[in-house]
């Protein structure tokens, strides 16, 4: 069986936000599958998708921090500035953390570390709302019988 859904995540601020809730609440058909693959990918060149932990805010302003250390503004190696100088630095982000998180899926749910949450990282001052594209893989219910 196969689901495939676009959900849209609200506008937020530059840094790492924990959004687990979101993917998951938009997936009602997720109690279907016994065991799958649940993938998300991010329709964005400016923002990221990773797996880190869901319980202390410090990571998230740890790693948005270890970020602008690797790709900082206004670098003299920039070239690319027509959309701002967060633009360039923010592409650099999303290669660096990568554009999808797949997960598997056990007994209707996705089979997360204790601590481990899906972060949307926004690297853009002002990215707007993000597009993610979510498809669900696995045995259909017959076949789980």
């Amino acid at each position: 069986m196969w689901i495939q859904r676009e959900i849209l995540l609200r506008a937020r601020q530059r840094g790492c936000h924990v959004v687990t809730g979101e993917v998951v609440n938009s997936l009602p058909e997720l109690g279907q599958f016994q065991i799958g693959l649940c993938h998300v990918f991010i329709q964005h060149t400016s923002a990221s998708l990773s797996l880190n932990e869901n319980a202390d805010p410090d990571v998230r302003v740890d790693l948005e921090s270890a970020l602008n250390e690797l790709a900082p503004e206004h670098s003299s190696y920039i070239t690319h500035t027509l959309e701002g100088s967060d633009d360039m630095p923010a592409h650099i982000k999303a290669s660096l953390m990568g554009s999808s998180v797949t997960m598997p899926i056990s007994r209707g749910r996705l089979v997360l570390g204790h601590w481990q949450g899906i972060y949307l990282c926004e690297h853009r001052d002002d990215g707007g709302e993000r597009k993610l594209m979510i498809t669900l893989h696995g045995p259909g219910e017959a076949e789980n019988r």
